[in-house]
């Protein structure tokens, strides 16, 4: 099927469990994660309103950002290595993937440069697995804290990735398990730290996701289709 067509049974999807849940689709951003994917099919996806573009590699992100001519906004959604921080606040509205105080730190260095403040969120490692990285549920509050204490960074929210498994309570603890971390953080009050978007959710698992509270779902193969590598 065509991205027009992928975008279509997406927002489908979404309709539904929104519906389910008691939830209104306008307060999910239905993110198009291009990694692999050609500037003409990302012109496709904002043709139907897609307006953010997550990417998980920092030169290929900067090849796109050059040559693609639509209006759309770039998030970095991979991990992020310290010393491409500086390129990537050169085209990125937000690095959702800040999982470390040395790399929300170098944000901060670069952002200050520029000029700028740095929008993020801060990956945790709900599920625990060793292949994904990100903070302990129990070191986060703390990160947040030491982060919101930068100048030129502000924390938007929380993401994370799914666990990956085919029982879906666990999937579904793992959502939960952000939706109550970022409770626990809009009780503290930190200053500047505004806790308005938890991305969890991809191809795979966004309806438990959306069930759970999602503000941001990051959509790659249902969107574009099978990735080339």
């Amino acid at each position: 099927m065509s991205v027009t067509e992928n975008i279509k049974n997406v927002r489908q999807r979404l309709e539904r469990v929104c519906t389910q849940a008691g939830r209104n689709p306008s307060e999910i951003e239905l993110i198009a994660v291009s990694k692999t994917v050609g500037v003409a099919q990302i012109a496709e996806a904002s043709a139907c309103g897609i307006k953010v573009v997550g990417e998980n590699r920092v030169q290929e992100a900067w090849q796109k950002f050059q040559t693609t001519k639509v209006d759309v906004k770039w998030h970095m959604v991979g991990h992020l290595q310290s010393n491409k921080v500086r390129r990537v606040l050169q085209f990125c509205e937000m690095i959702q993937s800040v999982d470390s105080l040395s790399l929300a730190e170098e944000i901060n260095r670069q952002a200050c440069k520029l000029d700028r403040r740095m929008a993020v969120l801060i990956q945790v490692n709900c599920s625990g697995e060793a292949s994904k990285f990100g903070f302990a549920p129990s070191e986060a509050i703390d990160a947040v804290e030491r982060i919101s204490e930068l100048d030129h960074v502000t924390v938007e929210g929380l993401m994370t990735i799914g666990a990956y498994s085919k029982q879906t309570s666990e999937v579904r603890a793992s959502f939960r398990k952000l939706r109550d971390l970022r409770e626990k953080i809009e009780e503290k009050a930190f200053p500047g730290v505004r806790m308005r978007e938890l991305s969890m959710g991809m191809t795979n698992d966004f309806e438990i996701a959306v069930e759970e509270g999602s503000t941001m779902l990051r959509i790659g193969r249902s969107i574009f289709g099978e990735r080339l590598n």
